[in-house]
């Protein structure tokens, strides 16, 4: 890794912590639009510069260099969040739809068989059968292949199949789930 330790290497460092941090939060909180995140970023960046001191220090421009470093950081984190938004986005979009008399007994046996799952069998089955999401979409939510969505989603059936009893259960599963926002809360 490289990381530098000798006494005038690390003074070095020190000094130009002490002249550039600030200079490196604002471009992060700028980039960003996140003050809270902005500090990290840059402590983040200068702990990388750390670890390539010998490097950095040898650079014409160390402080370019530094800007560059908080630069893709901030990018880092902008994609990561746009990820994470769409993700949520596609979850929710679908409108939650009313059922009159819903069966509550059912929906609270399948939510109990759900929580049984793992969470990746539990995910896909819920997003392809409460949210209708087509296998696509469900590995774009899941950040997961198509064949992983398709073989967890069948597992996942076919154990909810065993836990519910019965051939019914993936009628009772896609009927439980459609009325489960009908229950006056979510259970976890």
């Amino acid at each position: 890794m490289g990381t530098v330790v000798d006494d005038a290497a690390s003074e070095e460092f020190h000094a130009f912590f002490e002249r550039h941090y600030a200079e490196l939060s604002r471009l992060a909180h700028l980039l960003t639009g996140e003050s809270d995140a902005a500090d990290d970023l840059a402590a983040d960046a200068l702990l990388a510069l750390w670890h390539r001191w010998d490097r950095v220090r040898a650079a014409d421009h160390p402080v370019a260099y530094a800007r560059g470093v908080v630069a893709n950081l901030a990018r880092t984190r902008i994609r990561s969040a746009v990820r994470e938004r769409r993700r949520i986005a596609l979850f929710w979009s679908h409108r939650e739809e009313k059922t009159e008399n819903p069966d509550v007994a059912g929906v609270v046996d399948v939510q109990g068989a759900l929580r049984r799952l793992p969470f990746r069998k539990r995910a896909c089955v819920v997003l392809r059968h409460a949210f209708d999401l087509s296998e696509k979409d469900t590995a774009l939510a899941l950040g997961v292949s198509v064949g992983t969505v398709k073989s967890q989603t069948s597992k996942g059936m076919a154990e909810l199949q065993r836990l519910l009893g019965g051939e019914s259960a993936p009628q009772k599963v896609h009927a439980a789930m459609a009325r489960g926002g009908e229950t006056g809360g979510r259970n976890r």
